[in-house]
């Protein structure tokens, strides 16, 4: 499954790349970027700005391509990044872009018109993205009705008032504020959690919701009784809305799909997986996923998202080929991703 990738944040299994071979990763990645084939070394001396010889060149991309982190489809052909390259450039690399004032103001322009309807606006957030970034434009609210939950972690926020974070696997959480009608210490509220995590553990939210209503063995205790009410209250009914998607042509354009288009817009039109991977992450935090090995039709494709934090369980996002102006990307879908966010929340 593919994992998202966090500017700055290094996973275990990355390895530890010398000052010039960061360099030439950097380079390769961004000439790649650039005329969408392979690079040779020959290149990389001329374009790269790398003040080293040709040979070292070679034998420092022979280092990466061991690490496989670069690949080439036969022995005198240049190199192209790999997923797993793809993954580290952006963890260790990246430098989100500075977004121009321009670029700001039609995106607020953009949002504003569209402040009062949820549907209309993220379907606006969907044209926004495409347009900034030249890639296919992706926004959704999805409820998680069906999702499973494994875990519960209750909190004190101050006097009467608590923070209630459900767990719906490994890296998708949902946090609720509740208003207490009386005031409970730590203690008692990790007591009230013990209780929900017996009760609620296991079953889909759909069903926890209808619990909090009417499960007896929620109500025999007061403390129990008193966090039950509140999330039940603040447990808003669901918006949910299609994958709304914008700029089909940017995928169009891209040589890579020459030959693969369709299965790419069959996948897109379909919405899974693109509509939970979208949200499956950590709440407005933007990061990436190359290459998204849950379909492969989209095996070629990189996904840039925003989960957004708040009351209402959605995303933002761009969709393109794992050559994308990552740089772009992120500070595109973490600008669209927080104003849409300020304005639900608002």
């Amino acid at each position: 499954m593919s994992q998202p990738a966090f500017p700055g944040r290094l996973t275990p299994d990355d390895p530890d790349l010398s000052e010039r071979q960061k360099r030439i990763l950097s380079a390769l990645v961004r000439l790649h970027g650039a005329m969408a084939r392979p690079v040779s070394s020959e290149l990389l001396t001329q374009h790269g700005d790398i003040a080293v010889s040709s040979a070292s060149v070679r034998t420092e991309l022979s280092e990466l391509e061991g690490l496989g982190l670069l690949e080439r489809s036969h022995s005198s052909a240049g190199r192209v990044p790999t997923a797993r390259g793809w993954g580290l450039y952006v963890r260790t690399l990246l430098t989100p872009a500075a977004l121009d004032r321009s670029m700001v103001a039609e995106l607020e322009r953009t949002l504003s018109h569209s402040a009062r309807d949820v549907r209309q606006l993220l379907d606006e957030a969907s044209r926004v993205l495409s347009t900034l970034t030249h890639q296919l434009g992706l926004a959704l609210a999805l409820s998680l009705s069906g999702e499973v939950l494994t875990g519960l972690d209750l909190s004190p926020l101050g006097e009467r008032r608590a923070l209630l974070v459900l767990n719906l696997g490994a890296e998708t959480l949902r946090m609720l504020v509740l208003e207490l009608g009386s005031e409970l210490d730590a203690n008692q509220l990790e007591e009230v959690a013990a209780v929900l995590r017996e009760r609620l553990v296991g079953r889909t939210l759909s069903e926890v919701r209808d619990r909090l209503d009417h499960d007896p063995e929620l109500v025999r205790k007061s403390a129990v009784r008193i966090v039950s009410r509140a999330a039940a209250l603040s447990w808003e009914q669901p918006v949910e809305t299609p994958l709304y998607r914008s700029g089909a042509m940017h995928i169009a354009e891209q040589p890579e799909f020459s030959r693969s288009l369709g299965p790419i817009l069959r996948a897109v039109e379909a919405g899974s997986p693109l509509d939970r991977l979208l949200v499956m992450g950590v709440e407005g935090q933007v990061a990436a996923r190359v290459s998204l090995d849950e379909d492969a039709a989209l095996a070629a494709c990189s996904l840039v998202a925003y989960p957004l934090p708040g009351r209402i369980r959605g995303a933002v996002g761009v969709l393109g080929p794992m050559r994308m102006n990552y740089a772009l990307a992120f500070a595109v879908v973490d600008a669209v991703g927080a104003r849409v966010a300020e304005i639900l929340e608002s």
